[in-house]
């Protein structure tokens, strides 16, 4: 298996605020620096890892990428939870800045598009991605099995060539992970409590119970960050995009980045010369499309994400349904990354029938109520149209991976069985899930969230600025950081079009001519 993982992470000051200063220098080039870069706000860190096959190695070079930043951060330290810090006026919430290239303003643009369509507050929540693959080996295997006996996935017919059936597979693996993506904030959603700040005059759903000077829970609630509070895009919900095969899939996905939107329009795009946006569709560009899991390919140089998929097929999908666990220093741990490498086997490995309307409503329930009532007593689910509690088919679940996770260990490790008994133990026990520990530190204890979270902050930024880090990794991540300084530089320096006429051109199998000229 091959893994990779981004993390997010908010830079707060000494006050627990958010940070209005630029990315750092020493951080290099936000548009151009493979390991750190920003997403939404210059103040919202992410990191990212090298493909890697050894799990322990994924984690340490996640780790001295932490601990490089933040002995770069000026006595910054980093938020180490998915809802934010305390935000005063949503207006000092810096949007990231790429430089002057036209790729650097179309990243700040899109940015810009999404403050003015679903406010900023909802761009700073941070997470973690998790992206994964298997072996060519291991694929060959597979095939061939398939090709002899038929057997394998249900998605694909005998006669398939090998990349279809890479690709066909991996969709077989989203659908049944769809299916099961509830069981993931289940245990991993740590979201369940926020600071008030967040809330601000926004006329919400949910009746919140309150502990401390301002902190907001429901009681058995996982993740807040995963509910129609968080990272959502109601806009998206008639898009009704497929995953039973990836010609669907991309035929649905060029649908939506061509669909207007009456809403968005009302915002503008070129407004006397002041871009608000990229365009005024559902989605500016592929990113917006918001969803727990993605079917990826590494994209050549100006090549669109579905140009890649179509170009070649599926390499790895991204899974995006991951809290970030503020009970590691890195945002995930060991046992984390071994359960969803049983997981997201068994999803790859089991029959994966088509989903229907029907199908698509109960994936959503599901979510839905694990993500605001998982550890409520007696819960129950909806599997194929018949009532399970939520107990009874975790176990189930767990059988099956126990199988995997044998085979994984082999004879000479129990790693795999050992992460995968430490989370069966938060099924009949939901207080030992991540979103358990947190209400236990700010309900039972009475710490008021923020409060809590700025002293794991404290308590992280000791650990990593004290992370041992040799001369050459230290030198390694300062060059990389040169580096893409440079590489920024160089960029900004070649020749360009206006950037109207570069819109035009990245969009002009997508909007209307016309729509970028200045009005």
């Amino acid at each position: 298996m091959l893994r990779g993982i981004e993390r997010e992470a908010l830079r707060i000051d000494d006050n627990g605020h958010l940070a209005q200063d630029e990315h750092p220098k020493a951080l290099g080039s936000a548009l151009t620096n493979s390991r750190i870069t920003t997403d939404y706000s210059e103040a919202l860190l992410e990191f990212i890892t090298p493909v890697n096959h050894n799990i322990d190695d994924l984690l340490e070079g996640l780790t001295q990428t932490h601990a490089y930043a933040v002995r770069n951060l000026n006595g910054q330290k980093l938020w180490p939870v998915s809802m934010p810090c305390y935000v005063g006026d949503v207006a000092n919430i810096p949007v990231a800045r790429y430089g002057n290239s036209n790729t650097g303003k179309m990243k700040t643009l899109y940015r810009k598009g999404l403050t003015h369509r679903y406010g900023a507050l909802m761009q700073i929540i941070a997470g973690v991605h998790f992206n994964f693959s298997v072996s060519n080996e291991l694929w060959q295997r597979l095939y061939d099995d398939k090709i002899a006996n038929g057997n394998g996935n249900a998605c694909c017919s005998k006669s398939i060539n090998f990349e279809d059936f890479v690709s066909e597979s991996y969709f077989g693996l989203i659908r049944n992970y769809r299916r099961l993506v509830w069981v993931l904030p289940y245990f991993f959603g740590s979201s369940p409590a926020l600071c008030g700040s967040f809330i601000k005059d926004q006329k919400v759903d949910f009746e919140f119970e309150k502990t401390g000077k301002g902190t907001l829970y429901l009681p058995y609630a996982t993740s807040l960050r995963m509910s129609d509070l968080g990272y959502t895009n109601k806009e998206q919900d008639t898009l009704n995009i497929s995953y039973n095969s990836l010609p669907e899939y991309l035929e649905g996905v060029g649908a939506a980045i061509k669909m207007p939107s009456k809403k968005f329009a009302q915002i503008g795009v070129n407004v006397d010369g002041d871009y608000r946006q990229l365009n005024s569709n559902i989605l500016q560009i592929e990113n917006e499309f918001y969803a727990p899991i993605r079917a990826k390919r590494v994209a050549k140089s100006g090549e669109k994400p579905s140009q890649a998929l179509a170009r070649a097929g599926v390499e790895y999908i991204e899974v995006r349904a991951l809290d970030v666990n503020p009970f590691s220093p890195v945002g995930i741990d060991a046992t984390q990354v071994r359960f969803l490498d049983l997981f997201l086997l068994h999803c790859l490995l089991s029959p994966s029938e088509d989903t229907d309307e029907a199908g698509e409503a109960e994936i959503a329930a599901n979510l839905k109520a694990v993500v605001l009532e998982g550890r409520k007593p007696g819960l129950t689910l909806q599997r194929n149209g018949h009532a399970i509690g939520i107990k009874e088919w975790m176990h189930e679940l767990f059988s099956e991976l126990s199988t995997l996770a044998v085979l994984l260990d082999g004879e000479d490790s129990h790693a795999y069985q050992t992460a995968l008994n430490t989370w069966a133990e938060a099924i009949d026990d939901p207080d030992k899930t991540l979103s358990g520990r947190v209400l236990h530190e700010v309900v039972v204890k009475g710490t008021d969230h923020s409060i809590w979270v700025h002293q794991l902050a404290k308590g992280y930024h000791e650990f990593l600025s004290h992370y041992p880090l040799s001369d050459e990794t230290e030198q390694f991540y300062a060059d990389e950081a040169k580096a893409s300084l440079a590489e920024q530089q160089n960029i900004e320096q070649q020749p360009q079009d206006t950037f109207s006429e570069f819109l035009k051109q990245y969009f002009k199998d997508v909007v209307p001519a016309g729509t970028f000229e200045a009005k």
